[in-house]
Parts: structure tokens; sequence; C-alpha cells
């Protein structure tokens, strides 16, 4: 860069003439915390928050005015800025919020709501005292083990499992116990990366497992596995690509044929050598066939059945409880991941558990499962069954708006299953289209958002804004959408007043 340059960056962050006016007439914070408005905080919260918040609040207004937003500097202005940090202060960041986007497992929206019987089991345990590590029968210590373990095995047929805080730490528990220094063999194709810092290559090296890859991007064969194992292979390692789909001239080796693989690289391995195992990443957690759009996914009992050793996969996804990783497997191997000293690193907590038990109940019979587990139920809504929520929306919506303001019309679209789930799976929906005829879609998706309460989350298509029925979990919440754009339109003509 230039001396010239360097000028020329400094003169353009250096305030106006009339920005430096502005500036000048900012209030001290000495004299803020004397406004009667901020004087009755300080009866209120402790000295030092107040102080805080009114110097962050003269900070936002000073903000404004460099950043060249329209700002009131005098006292009273300023002022309303600073109370309006301690409406926020104490308002729960973490809450609810009307999902009308169309993503059933929205990562960012919590992924998979809970059943109403997981909420209550929640609830139950959090009230008071719980038998967490108390067995009742035999009035001694118990295990947090047993409360979701045999469900999971009636569910898989699995022999054994364990439950941690969601499936990176369980990939990560396994490769640690089984391949430390030891190689791990895996297709090029699945080396993905799922979520912001969950790649696959990280998670090995991070683990302590030597990484061998074999294949291509687009095609792998038995063959490229039987080259690659040697005397310290630990594991052949299938990894589900959950968020994307390569499609065309493609090629992947299932598990009944790594199993095969491994079987006959154990009958000829030395004493000295480890055993060759068979571990399958899942994923999306899939208990039952779940299909969509003629697309399903892989069941954990699937995968047992084709021979895998060991099966991990989360639980908030498609599972649709809360937030843990489950591995399943053969008694000997989930009882060394018992005793690995992750597993106390990693463990749930008595509400996880809850909330894991009454979902996984639910399964033992898959009907109620279907009916009762919110993201099951969405998934698998008939289009007839989202068409009449959607009408219900269009309906109050048209109630309450005027033609000046916006026109409703109820549309065909697609939902998307989310969460690294089905990722090309088209799912028919019904959406409820606003076309405006004043102001636009993104200044209400911001003012739905941002101000109302609850939060109502859509997506914009074409300058118009649609809300999905599909992520609609009742009518009530259809009703809460017609009111969050109706009150949008309501303080416009407060604005325009």
């Amino acid at each position: 860069m230039t001396a010239n340059d360097s000028e020329q960056k400094a003169r353009t962050h250096m305030p106006t003439p009339e920005q430096q006016q502005l500036l000048r007439k900012l209030p001290q914070v000495e004299e803020a915390l004397h406004h009667p408005a901020i004087e009755a905080l300080l009866n209120i919260f402790p000295r030092g928050i107040v102080v805080d918040q009114t110097r962050e609040g003269i900070g936002d207004v000073r903000k404004q005015i460099l950043s060249g937003l329209e700002a009131e500097v005098e006292l009273d202005a300023v002022a309303t800025v600073i109370l309006k940090r301690f409406v926020r202060l104490e308002k729960p960041s973490l809450r609810r919020v009307v999902n009308a986007s169309g993503v059933i497992v929205h990562t960012n929206l919590g992924r998979s709501p809970l059943a109403d019987t997981a909420v209550a089991a929640v609830n139950d345990v959090a009230r008071g005292y719980s038998t967490l590590e108390y067995n009742v029968r035999d009035m001694k210590r118990g295990s947090r083990h047993d409360h979701y373990e045999s469900l999971i095995c009636a569910i898989t047929g699995a022999e054994a499992a364990i439950a941690v805080n969601n499936n990176a730490a369980a990939v990560m528990m396994v490769l640690r116990e089984f391949a430390y220094g030891h190689e791990t063999v895996i297709s090029r194709g699945e080396l993905v990366e799922i979520g912001g810092s969950f790649r696959v290559p990280d998670i090995m090296e991070t683990s302590g497992a030597i990484m061998v890859e074999v294949g291509t991007t687009n095609k792998t064969h038995p063959f490229d596995y039987e080259r690659a194992i040697g005397d310290n292979t630990a594991m052949l390692l299938k990894v589900h690509p959950s968020n994307y789909r390569l499609t065309g001239f493609v090629e992947d080796v299932p598990v009944k044929e790594l199993r095969a693989l491994a079987d006959a690289a154990n009958a000829h391995r030395s004493d000295a050598a480890p055993d060759v195992l068979v571990y399958e990443d899942l994923g999306s957690g899939a208990l039952v066939d779940i299909q969509a759009a003629a697309l399903r996914e892989t069941t954990v009992s699937e995968a047992i059945a084709e021979g895998a050793d060991l099966v991990s996969f989360s639980c908030d996804k498609l599972l649709g409880g809360p937030q843990a990783g489950i591995v399943v497997g053969t008694a000997q191997a989930i009882d060394r991941l018992k005793k690995n000293p992750l597993a106390r690193v990693l463990r749930l907590d008595k509400l996880t558990i809850a909330a894991l038990e009454a979902t996984l109940r639910l399964y033992l019979d898959e009907n109620d499962a279907r009916k009762r587990i919110p993201t099951l139920s969405m998934l698998s809504a008939s289009p007839e069954d989202v068409s009449v929520r959607a009408h219900v929306l269009a309906d109050a919506l048209r109630a309450k708006l005027s033609p000046d303001d916006a026109t409703t019309s109820v549309e065909s679209e697609v939902s998307r299953a989310g969460g690294g789930a089905l990722p090309m799976c088209d799912i028919p929906t019904t959406v409820v289209s606003l076309d405006f005829a004043r102001s636009s879609a993104l200044d209400c998706e911001r003012y739905l958002v941002s101000e109302h309460e609850p939060p109502v989350v859509a997506r914009i298509k074409n300058e118009r804004l649609l809300f999905d029925a599909r992520t609609l979990l009742s009518d009530d919440e259809a009703l809460e959408v017609a009111q969050g754009v109706a009150s949008y339109f309501s303080r416009l003509d407060e604005k325009e007043r």
C-alpha cells in the first residue's frame, strides 16, 4: 500500500464535519446517569451494571453516527437507547420461535422439537431430585446408562449402547478408544465436513487415529480397502454423507462388504495386531424407515444387521430427541467405551437423559412414534394435511390484512428435511405467500424475527414472504404468524401517522 493509499484510507474513516458535530453533542456517562429514567434504574440494578449499559448505549449511538445512519443525540433519545438495552438484557436470549421456514430439522432453530412426553419428563426431573444414578430396585448406586440402554437395544437390535453429548463426541470417543496410534481406512468420498468445524480428517487427527485414504471422490471399490489393510489397521470407517449426495458415475462399499473384508483380515492376523473393526457413522440417526419423496436414510438397525461392530448417530435429527450422540454395537466394544475417560467427560446430564428416554419409549410402537414425535410427524404429514393448515393461516391473514397492505395466496412448494438428512429430497408442501403492496418482504421478515414475540422465521422468494405450513406445529402457531404480520402493518400505520 502506498503513502497516498494510506492517506486516502484514513480520510475515508475520518468523521465528516456533520458527524463531528453530532459526536460533540453526545452526553457523557455521568450526565446520562442523571437522566430521570436512568436514575430509576439504579434502584433496580447494581450501579456497575447501569454504568456499563449506559456507556455501551452511548457507544451504540456513536457507532450509528459514524456509520452514516440517522441518529438522535439529545439526552432523552440517548436514554431511550440505553433503556432498550435493559429491555434486551432482561429478555431471555434462548426462547421459542415459530418455524415457518420449511426446514424441519433446522440447526439454527434447535433442530428437533421434543415430543410432549419428553417435555413432561424433563419437567418432572428438573423440579426435584431423581434416580439419575440410584437403583431403586436394589437400593444402591446405579448407572445413568441404565435409563436408555435397554430401550436402544430393543429398538435397534444392538447388544449394548452408550450415549454422549453429541455425535461428534461419539465419533471422537470411538476413534480414540479403538484407533489411537493405529490406521483407520476411509474412502476419499466420505471425508466430509458436517457443520462449522466437524471435518472428518480433523476429528481423526485430533483423536490420534492414523487416516488412510482409499479410492477416489466418486468411486471406491472393495479392493481399495483390501489393499490398504495392514498389521497396524484397526478400523474400516464408513461415514454417512448426510448433507450431500454424489450422483452419476459413483460407487461405494456397503457395510456388509466391509464386514467380509474385516473378517478375512482378522482370520490371518498375528496376536500383536489389533482386530479390524467395522464402524459406521450414520449421522442422521433414523430409527425407523423414513421415506419422503422416494428417498430414504439407512436405519441404525440395518447398519447393525449388515455387520457393523459399532454405529454412531445423532439424537436430535431424524430420531427427534434431544441433543445427544449414541454409539451402539457389540457388548465388548461398548464396555470399552464406558470405561474410557472420555465417557465421563462427554456424559449426558439428567435433563437430556429424561428427554432421551421418553423419546425412545415412543419408538416401542412405531406408529405411535410417527404421530407423537414432531420431527417424524412433520416428515410424514400428507400434502393434504399440510394444505389444511396453510389455509388456516391464509384465512387468518386475509381477515387481518387489507389488500392495500399485501395480497395472500396459497401455493405448492417444497420443504427440506434439514440437519444433514435427506439433502436432495424435495418434500411437497403448501406455503402461504405474501406479495407486498407497501413496504417489502425483507422489512417484514426483519420485524418478525427481531421485534415480534415470539420471533417468526420464514423465507423470501422472488420478493415475496413465504410461510411454510409443514413446519408450523399447530394451528395456534399459524395464528401467531398472522398476528405477527398484522402487528407489522400496524406499526407502519403508527409511523405514517
